[in-house]
């Protein structure tokens, strides 16, 4: 009579199966993994697109131009830059944000896109850190109060006693709501008590035109705007709105200094791509990335735009953008900031 396999005849049985299943599936991962892989050692094997959200001809078109163009030479491609304007940015960055997480199309990033945005937009078409992977931070863009010659102030401090003294407030123009510049004055407004009325334009250039004719007594503007009229002494400076004096302008004081304790807003632009890009490819792109913002020829004509270069990691650039949505959304809500 035949006689069932006893249960120490089944176990060898069942444990093979079980080793073959599992190589088996081991074999299956590293199949799946290898394009993967083969496509990460090749790349990048043909150009990259950089997307820059904002019109051709400003100062972050012109450093988005000169990244692409040093890091190009670097990765033995060539990475195109895309104009991709509209919405403060959004256009540019939703159409990176739905992009193929290959490393092939990269953003370049303003802070009012990713970090004042989301904050006076009631409907946005992504989310800046969700969406997003951070490559590095390429710079910071000083940011400079300024005021006509003929304005009495010539400090931080007199200029908050002489806004508090009069009932209409003192004027401050900027190049529009929600930018960075209004959040620097609505901070400022809510640290200090200070009276001070928002005149919003149309970009930064109006804004110093009716500083410089007087129609406006304040203005918050990038430094390289401001540059030649404070050499020619048609406008004066107040302070700057940093934790740290200028590398460009040292002799003039910061908030801080004047009195108000932890203030330190700084205009910046960076580099990110798609979610769920390669993470090895994101720590190559940071490493060329620093590389070339270590060479004096893109320091200086980084310079030129009126930016600082500030090469660092990527986990540094992700905490930046996370600790100023944070800071910024409190400013906009208690000011009330709405944008589109």
């Amino acid at each position: 009579m035949n006689r069932p396999p006893s249960r120490m005849m089944q176990r060898p049985l069942t444990r093979r199966r079980l080793l073959a299943g599992a190589a088996g599936l081991t074999l299956a991962g590293l199949a799946a993994m290898a394009p993967a892989a083969r496509a990460q050692a090749g790349w990048p094997a043909r150009s990259i697109r950089l997307v820059i959200p904002f019109a051709p001809g400003g100062v972050t078109d012109t450093s988005g131009r000169l990244i692409a163009d040093a890091l190009g030479k670097r990765l033995g491609q060539q990475v195109v830059p895309d104009n991709r304007p509209g919405a403060s940015g959004n256009i540019g960055s939703q159409i990176v944000a739905q992009a193929e997480p290959d490393a092939y199309t990269l953003l370049l990033v303003l802070d009012n896109t990713f970090v004042i945005n989301p904050h006076v937009y009631d409907k946005m078409p992504f989310d800046p850190v969700r969406d997003f992977a951070t490559i590095g931070k390429i710079g910071d863009s000083t940011t400079i109060l300024v005021a006509h010659p003929g304005f009495k102030g010539n400090n931080l401090r007199e200029l908050i006693e002489l806004s508090k003294s009069q009932p209409g407030g003192l004027s401050y123009g900027t190049s529009g709501t929600g930018s960075i510049v209004h959040i620097a004055g609505e901070l400022l407004k809510q640290r200090t008590g200070a009276n001070l009325v928002h005149v919003p334009y149309k970009g930064g250039a109006p804004a110093i035109a009716d500083a410089l004719a007087g129609h406006t007594p304040l203005a918050f503007a990038s430094a390289a705007s401001v540059q030649q009229h404070l050499k020619a002494g048609a406008l004066k400076a107040i302070g700057v709105p940093s934790g740290k004096r200028s590398r460009q302008y040292p002799d003039i004081p910061t908030f801080a200094e004047s009195g108000v304790a932890n203030f330190d807003i700084n205009s910046w632009v960076g580099l990110v791509a798609p979610a769920r890009s390669p993470k090895p490819i994101l720590d190559r792109l940071n490493g060329e990335l620093n590389a070339v913002l270590n060479e004096p020829e893109v320091r200086d004509k980084l310079a030129v735009s009126g930016i600082v270069a500030t090469p660092g990691t990527a986990e540094a650039f992700a905490a930046i953008i996370r600790n100023e949505l944070a800071l910024y959304g409190g400013v906009v809500k208690t000011a009330g900031i709405k944008g589109g």
